[in-house]
């Protein structure tokens, strides 16, 4: 495994102190580390696997065991993330952002799928994972199409009551959910909201800076227009069985020039 020297000495530090814990039957690592491609400003992404039997003691002591595990500096639980068991930190000096996942014995396959194992008590993980190939992550053009134009009527909406800094998120949920991802699949690469683009898809990420603005009312709005032709651009070049939604594209672009021609 090959990681930044900042990366390896904390492995090398903290592995050994959670392989003392007998309810621990294994330990992972998952996101750029185990894609190979993990660089000075990475996350660590540690998936803690916890006898079924001890886990419930174990969500109880969570953050103290990750402070006899390694120098924690903060630490909170994952619920804004959806995912409870999920413990983010900050650990050292020097600063490393480390994530705990804590998860069952009896459930770690399928989390583990896109992981590499770093330890493995008794060969269990290695088993249960033996004939399960990572499936890559899919994009459901489908799910999006079905969706994306009332999502424009939302932004069209926020734009023409002025509220701006409303838009200029919406248009960073848009680049996260529709855009980068689309990106991402046009240069062949998985579709990870807009992480990496820069690297990964450089002419996709050059196009996606028409949907940046400032606040101001105009900008906005041409930002807006231009993340609705990069989408039908993206999406027309697919070449996926996609069902269209012409009457409700048809309407929310209109809407959206309507909202702009009397902002204007």
């Amino acid at each position: 495994m090959d990681a930044p020297a900042l990366h390896s000495r904390f492995l090398d530090s903290a592995l050994p102190r959670i392989r003392q814990d007998a309810r621990v039957t294994g330990v992972a690592v998952s996101g750029s580390i185990a894609e190979g491609r993990p660089d000075r400003y990475s996350d660590v992404d540690l998936i803690v696997v916890i006898d079924d039997d001890a886990f419930d003691s174990v969500m109880r002591e969570r953050v103290a065991l990750i402070g006899s595990w390694t120098s924690l500096v903060a630490g909170f639980t994952g619920e804004h993330v959806g995912e409870p068991r999920l413990i983010i930190t900050l650990v050292g000096p020097p600063l490393l952002h480390v994530d705990f996942l804590f998860v069952r014995a009896s459930d770690a396959a399928a989390r583990l799928a896109a992981a590499d194992i770093l330890w493995d008590r008794d060969g269990r993980l290695t088993g249960a994972l033996a004939g399960r190939p990572p499936a890559p992550p899919s994009l459901d053009l489908q799910w999006i199409e079905d969706r994306f134009w009332t999502w424009v009527h939302y932004g069209a909406t926020k734009l023409g009551r002025g509220e701006l800094f409303e838009v200029i998120g919406f248009l960073g949920y848009l680049r996260e959910a529709v855009l980068g991802p689309l990106a991402a699949r046009r240069a062949g690469a998985a579709p990870r909201g807009v992480r990496h683009l820069e690297s990964l898809a450089p002419e996709e990420a050059r196009a996606l800076r028409s949907t940046l603005c400032g606040h101001d009312r105009h900008d906005a709005g041409q930002a807006l227009l231009a993340g609705v032709e990069l989408y039908r651009r993206w999406r027309d070049d697919a070449g996926a069985a996609v069902e269209r939604r012409p009457e409700a594209e048809r309407l929310a672009v209109q809407y959206l020039h309507d909202v702009i021609d009397r902002a204007n």
